[in-house]
């Protein structure tokens, strides 16, 4: 019996949690920040490193008894130094939002001007929403996509750089399917005396890979979530410069970095998923990572090509990395009646923000859509591809149930197929 301890002790969690991995492995996942990880990283998750307290870094710990922890953490460090080419490494972030948050409070002062991607247009909530505490305590200015190309221009970065004049500059995005130039970014950055931060969150497998722009040589901080296309455990990673180019006098950036993870706003980090983390970074440094990476990218191509086949229009007019986002505009439907088409059949996506969008963030006109999972699974282009069919046939003939019938069974004919966490039933 799978999870028989939490079956004595818990029988109502555990159902509940035996009927998550259900609809997990009956279904195919195509939102763009999920994935699926190993066994081996479920089982460094689930470990009594959970126990301990660690406050601190290696060899400078609040608590005793950490000798081991140490190890684990260093562990952790080296991986990901190694993995990214990056001078520092700080693993200690339970999630993008707070490593964001600890690269502003490293980087600039609450007031100090900002600028980023409009969330609108693709960026995140952390690069200066209002509803966001990077709205509230840093003065952040937007740029955005160009109206026609649907694609950042760098001139209209510098220019919004040279009239803000900000402290710093972020690049970074969650639902643009383009590239990043991130020499372009540095350039700007260097312009007008900014530091520059890459947040990768969604590219970090594939820059891992060498199958995407490297951010790490041009920025002074590069913060991403370590789940995603890095297909490790939900929790964040910082990589930085070890010496402040724009401060070389004082404390050197790596440190001013740690010392804003913790004390600055973490306390005790989380062991058991640091160790988890050493098992991706190690995952992602084999050969059949990089493999994988050419397939995510082969089937986002793949499924990108079906949908604007079938008529569906795609923002900026395709992809150039895993993720892939529709404007449902002229299908007459929203991105949440979207949303809930493709989960009648089975397959699970995000109703999202297009450029510009005239509707509501709470019932957008676009639907974002990912292929980390399914390539996790095993699928390939072509029947990526007859995915892409099922989900124009359901969004074009949103009335048709038998249409959905057959496509529902034919969804779980995939998933059986490329079966997951097989034992967990």
């Amino acid at each position: 019996m799978i999870l028989p301890r939490l079956q004595q002790s818990d029988p109502v969690l555990r159902r509940l949690v035996l009927r998550e991995v259900a609809r997990q492995r009956d279904g195919l996942e195509l939102i763009a920040s999920e994935n699926i990880v190993s066994e081996a990283v479920i089982e460094a998750l689930g470990t009594p490193l959970t126990n301990k307290y660690s406050e601190g870094y290696p060899g400078r710990r609040y608590y005793g008894g950490n000798q081991v922890i140490d190890e684990i953490e260093t562990l952790a460090i080296e991986r990901a130094k190694a993995l990214f080419g990056s001078e520092h490494a700080n693993v200690q972030p339970h999630a993008g939002s707070t490593a964001n948050l600890a690269a502003y409070l490293a980087l600039v002062a609450p007031g100090d001007r900002v600028i980023a991607m409009d969330l609108a247009h693709g960026g995140h909530l952390t690069h200066g929403s209002p509803a966001n505490f990077s709205g509230k305590f840093f003065r952040v200015a937007h740029y955005g996509v160009d109206a026609k190309t649907e694609r950042i221009d760098m001139e209209a970065v510098r220019a919004v750089a040279l009239a803000e004049k900000p402290r710093l500059i972020i690049a970074g995005f969650s639902s643009y399917p383009r590239h990043l130039d991130f020499a372009a970014f540095r350039a700007v950055a260097d312009e007008v005396g900014a530091y520059l931060m890459v947040d990768m969150s969604h590219i970090a497998g594939l820059v891992a890979a060498r199958l995407h722009p490297d951010p790490v040589p041009y920025a002074d901080v590069v913060t991403t979530t370590t789940h995603k296309t890095l297909r490790g455990p939900r929790g964040a990673l910082i990589l930085c410069r070890r010496e402040d180019r724009l401060r070389p006098e004082g404390r050197t950036l790596a440190a001013r970095v740690d010392s804003a993870v913790f004390p600055g706003c973490q306390g005790g980090p989380l062991d058991h998923v640091i160790a988890a983390k050493a098992v991706a970074f190690k995952e992602a440094a084999l050969p059949s990572f990089r493999d994988y990476q050419v397939r995510l990218l082969a089937n986002a191509q793949a499924l990108a090509e079906t949908l604007a086949g079938r008529g569906i229009r795609l923002v900026s007019g395709g992809t150039d990395n895993h993720l892939i986002l529709a404007d449902l505009t002229a299908t007459g439907i929203s991105g949440k009646q979207a949303e809930s088409l493709v989960d009648a059949i089975g397959l699970c996506a995000n109703p999202n923000l297009i450029p510009n969008d005239p509707r509501p963030a709470t019932d957008p006109s676009g639907i974002r859509l990912g292929t980390a999972a399914v390539t996790t699974r095993g699928l390939g282009v072509e029947e990526v591809r007859e995915v892409g069919n099922l989900i124009a046939d359901v969004l074009l003939s949103p009335t048709d149930e038998s249409l959905r019938t057959r496509a529902a069974t034919r969804v779980r004919d995939l998933a059986a197929a490329h079966p997951i966490y097989e034992g967990w039933k």
